[in-house]
């Protein structure tokens, strides 16, 4: 009997039209992109079933995005090796105004609208939980893991666990993990 599974074969995956894609990568034929040109895909990446992928968006090594998350990567989303989204997670790059002094959305003329952002970038190490949110122009440093509902507006500082609204650290993070990357690479 043959093995049914929603990720697209590697040939599939080569025609896509990445910017570039390594090498075990499993995506589901569930997940949408916009933008496939100026993505940039490393090795070992998974990418599950209901997730929206959109702009710029650079993924490192062994990396894992979760059911149902999603990066909106307008000014540049980077996440670097070992690091993942539980489900339901979400990355903005760009956020509209919610002052009130401009309208909102995408369907409105940009004159009447302000947008906006900065890159966001995921160290080496780290691990969102389910529903976290982070917002544009943040730096979550190395081996940073948010509990569910984390609402990160800010950079956070490397190795600590962080949870809340918004994120606060709660407690440091062990380093003992860093022993196993030799044995996998």
């Amino acid at each position: 009997m043959r093995e049914i599974n929603s990720f697209l074969t590697d040939e599939e995956l080569k025609d896509k039209g990445f910017k570039r894609i390594g090498s075990n990568c499993k995506i589901s034929r569930n997940a949408q992109f916009y933008g496939l040109d100026k993505m940039e895909i490393g090795n070992n990446v998974r990418i599950d079933d209901f997730c929206i992928l959109s702009g710029k968006i650079i993924l490192g090594s062994f990396i894992h995005i979760s059911a149902f998350s999603a990066l909106y990567g307008l000014n540049g989303i980077f996440i670097e090796d070992f690091s993942g989204l539980s489900p339901n997670s979400i990355i903005f790059s760009a956020s509209d105004d919610f002052s009130g002094n401009y309208l909102i959305n995408p369907m409105v003329p940009k004159e009447y609208t302000n947008v906006w952002g900065g890159k966001v970038i995921l160290r080496k190490y780290v691990q969102l939980g389910a529903n976290t949110i982070v917002m544009p122009d943040v730096v979550i440093e190395e081996g940073v893991v948010t509990g569910a509902f984390t609402f990160v507006n800010k950079s956070l500082a490397e190795w600590y666990m962080y949870t809340g609204i918004p994120a606060k650290a709660i407690k440091q993070r062990n380093k003992t993990l860093l022993n196993f990357i030799k044995n996998i690479l």
